[in-house]
């Protein structure tokens, strides 16, 4: 099954910060396999924006090069890669100062849709925010994208907040977070609310608990001075596995509608309760003969940032009552996996007797790699000798059952795409940026205090001890972390 592609409207787009890798790397190849599908229409304009000194031709040449380094080779059609290129446009801009900003203006187009996506620094922002709106390039219906970090903590987010708000409306601003954009992720929503099978069970009577685990196999790498001053629970926590979280607890909006959804989302965030001290474990991987130690990535041989955090999570709600919700992330662990996996009570009596085990189902779905689902069910196992019972997956994965998933949009794909239709169902209001700080600072500021020092774990294992223990002395255990 091939995915049905609608074309948007005719646009402009201009992406500040057009030279540095997140445009080469996702943001440029991605809006070529638009190009390619025929998402984009023929006189759409992308416009780079950077310090550097380019021009028009070299700016095409530094895209050319990104699609071949970035994009899968079958991808790279050179007749496709000349008319796309045919459709772009440089800048040189000062974001602090004046120059090149006539030089924008004069380049838009006022009947077309504007969209204007700062893949800069958050300390940019507001200034080009407000240059956007004091030369007047930026109308009401322009849309402004916003990556993360928003903020470091709720006094910078409101701050970040407020410098967006006095330029441009809350319907105009979209904050991008690619977790939002992966099929699977959307898939949440198709299988709670599109299910009759899900939603009865969705709650604290049916659910014993769930785990949401975003696994990674690299280190710090050259982000060891910007991820030292972050961590795991700023860098992951806050944003992409609140996300999740989220939308896996939310209750059903009215309707599918941006502010609908995001609502219950806030909702959710609301309802966390204070973490205690022992239902947080925090670590660094160390160093081995081969690898560095986090503290050597990161060039500080007394950092107490974690590169790895589990949370034992509750919602205060009735949906959710006792229910826990285990998150974990880190780097350098044993596999790169990305999952949610809901785990279901067992059944209340088993007429299978002892030697039959305990059995649960458990609905896994997988964000990465191979995105898809998984439902455990139990079966009895074939051949005679008695009711031997065993558990076995029912699988789904969007490459078998829905045709090649090079034909599924990336996350930046859909995403920017849904910002030239005005769909902001996918990205964060800012009162949810300022409800998950407000959660979230008083757990760092407790470590801070307490002057806690991360536990240090092996690299290519599933992380500290004190993580597996934790879910221990509740009976229960993380699920293997396994591509």
């Amino acid at each position: 099954m091939v995915s049905r592609v609608i074309p948007v409207e005719t646009f402009d787009l201009v992406i500040f910060g057009g030279t540095g890798d997140l445009a080469r790397r996702k943001i440029l190849p991605g809006l070529y396999r638009r190009f390619c599908s025929g998402q984009m229409p023929s006189d759409a304009r992308i416009i780079g924006a950077a310090r550097s000194d380019f021009g028009t031709s070299e700016f095409r040449d530094l895209v050319r090069d990104a699609i071949h380094e970035f994009s899968e080779k079958n991808d790279c059609d050179e007749c496709n890669i000349e008319e796309f290129l045919a459709q772009l446009d440089y800048v040189t801009i000062d974001a602090k100062g004046e120059g090149g900003w006539s030089e924008l203006k004069a380049m838009m187009r006022n009947d077309v849709v504007k969209a204007f996506y700062f893949s800069v620094a958050p300390s940019l922002f507001g200034a080009i925010a407000e240059r956007l709106h004091m030369n007047g390039i930026s109308d009401a219906d322009s849309r402004i994208v916003v990556e993360k970090p928003f903020g470091r903590d709720l006094v910078t987010a409101k701050a970040l907040n407020g410098d967006l708000a006095a330029h441009f409306d809350e319907t105009q601003i979209y904050r991008i977070d690619h977790y939002l954009g992966k099929e699977t992720v959307q898939n949440l929503m198709a299988v709670r609310f599109g299910n009759i099978l899900f939603e009865p069970l969705w709650n604290a009577q049916y659910i014993d608990h769930i785990q949401i685990t975003v696994a990674e196999t690299v280190g710090v790498g050259g982000r060891g001075e910007y991820y030292d001053r972050a961590g795991a629970m700023r860098d992951m926590v806050q944003n992409h596995l609140m996300q999740l979280l989220c939308l896996i607890a939310m209750e059903p909006p009215s309707k599918y509608d941006p502010d609908a959804v995001r609502d219950e989302k806030l909702k959710v965030i609301r309802a966390l309760e204070p973490i205690a001290p022992h239902h947080i474990v925090r670590g660094q991987y160390d160093a081995t003969e081969t690898e560095q130690s986090y503290r050597d990535d990161a060039g500080d041989p007394k950092s107490r940032t974690e590169s790895y955090i589990a949370l034992r999570c509750q919602i205060a709600n009735w949906r959710w009552a006792n229910t826990p919700i285990y998150i974990r992330t880190g780097k350098k662990l044993k596999a790169r996996a990305s999952e949610i996996a809901v785990v279901f009570k067992e059944t209340p009596h088993s007429i299978f007797g002892e030697e039959a085990g305990t059995h649960a189902n458990v609905l896994r779905i997988r964000l990465q790699p191979n995105e898809g689902m998984t439902l455990q069910v139990t079966i009895k196992e074939p051949g005679p000798g008695g009711m031997r019972l065993v558990d076995v997956p029912l699988d789904m994965s969007f490459a078998d059952a829905l045709g090649d998933e090079d034909d599924v949009p990336d996350a930046y794909e859909r995403l920017i795409m849904d910002v030239i239709r005005g769909n902001q169902t996918l990205f964060m209001r800012g009162d949810e940026v300022e409800a998950a700080w407000a959660w979230t600072d008083p757990l760092i500021n407790g470590w801070t205090a307490r002057n806690d020092v991360p536990k240090l774990y092996d690299v290519g294992s599933a992380g500290p001890d004190d993580a597996a223990l934790m879910l221990k002395r509740e009976n229960r255990a993380w699920r293997e972390i396994k591509e």
